[in-house]
């Protein structure tokens, strides 16, 4: 079969190699589209990956065109999307119905081969069947979106409550509309992407911030200080300005992971005790019974069109383009929010 092999940092190469075997209890799915997500840059341009060669890809969506035999809930046919964690299931965070916290997980994409090729081998536990309103396309999207749906669930808000979002990017836009659907109310979204910004307008967002144009500790002693701060840029001046500009008893979940040392000085610090800030972190997007309500959920919106991620896919490539998509997302000119392959 073909796929996109990354061989070596900044190495793509389209070939043939074997078609995957599946056992009694998989399924053996014909990739439709595949996303290109951010952690997959750092695997091609910083080379952060377990072995070489490997296949990226772990947001996707396709076709079953082979079910093994002890397979119940899943036949020849079905479009489905996949949930791309492989828990243990045997470790204490596995037992505490804490699938994401896996001690010894595998994850397709990243720990064993993903889906940037024609073919690809799932666990049945992985599947979900998707219903004829949802296509394969927008199928594609759900991973992410049940990333932001596991982070705004970090913590409790109430109705009505205002949130602020770092970062327009895919999961900062996917945040921007899972808070909406879940009924918050003012939603800033702050970024320094301008075209960015006005999508997050475009998409819901109550109001906009550059923050290379504003000073946002400024801008929040005239305008009320949020309730809540969800911090998806993984920047980290953003992480420290999330504690700063929070109303006192807010809560801050930080989604985006830090990439350098994030210093907050004494008296950001001490905005935590004083205020009694709520602060938690979030990590991927599974509860039990697995793969999760997160995913459950982000079918259900998109089926019933609560949610639509069909604005968000901007480009979409052929496995030929190799790192063309990767490039561009680089590029400090990029104003789309999400990349596709489509798989021939």
């Amino acid at each position: 079969m073909k796929a996109l092999v990354l061989d070596s940092k900044e190495t793509f190469t389209v070939k043939k190699i074997q078609k995957p075997a599946i056992s009694e209890k998989q399924v053996l799915v014909k990739v439709s589209y595949v996303g290109v997500c951010g952690s997959d840059l750092a695997r091609y341009f910083e080379g952060k990956v377990h072995s070489y060669p490997i296949v990226l890809g772990h947001e996707f969506s396709g076709v079953v065109e082979q079910v093994g035999n002890m397979v119940q809930a899943v036949k020849e046919g079905d479009r489905v999307a996949i949930a791309p964690l492989i828990p243990c299931g045997k470790c204490e965070n596995c037992d505490r119905g804490k699938p994401a916290l896996c001690e010894h997980y595998s994850f397709v994409g990243s720990r064993q081969q993903g889906a940037m090729a024609e073919y690809i081998a799932v666990d049945e536990k992985n599947i979900l069947v998707l219903p004829e309103e949802v296509s394969n396309e927008e199928a594609a999207l759900i991973e992410p979106l049940t990333v932001a749906i596991h982070g705004i669930e970090r913590i409790q808000f109430n109705a009505g409550a205002n949130v602020v979002v770092f970062g327009a990017g895919t999961i900062g836009i996917m945040t921007l509309l899972a808070l909406k659907a879940r009924g918050a109310g003012n939603v800033t979204v702050i970024d320094i992407n301008n075209e960015k910004l006005q999508i997050a307008q475009e998409l819901g967002a109550s109001y906009t911030i550059n923050s290379l144009q504003v000073d946002l500790n400024e801008y929040f002693t005239t305008h009320p200080k949020p309730e809540v701060v969800i911090e998806t840029a993984g920047v980290s001046q953003t992480q420290v300005q999330s504690i700063e500009i929070v109303e006192k008893l807010g809560k801050v979940v930080y989604v985006g992971t830090a990439t350098k040392d994030v210093v907050f000085p004494p008296k950001v610090f001490e905005r935590i005790l004083r205020g009694e800030i709520e602060i938690t972190g979030s990590w991927m997007s599974y509860s039990a019974p697995f793969p999760g309500f997160e995913w459950k959920a982000a079918l259900q919106y998109i089926k019933d069109g609560t949610i639509d991620v069909k604005p968000l896919i901007n480009e979409v490539y052929r496995l030929e383009d190799k790192e063309t998509p990767f490039l561009k997302m680089r590029d400090p000119e990029n104003h789309s929010i999400k990349f596709l392959y489509k798989i021939d």
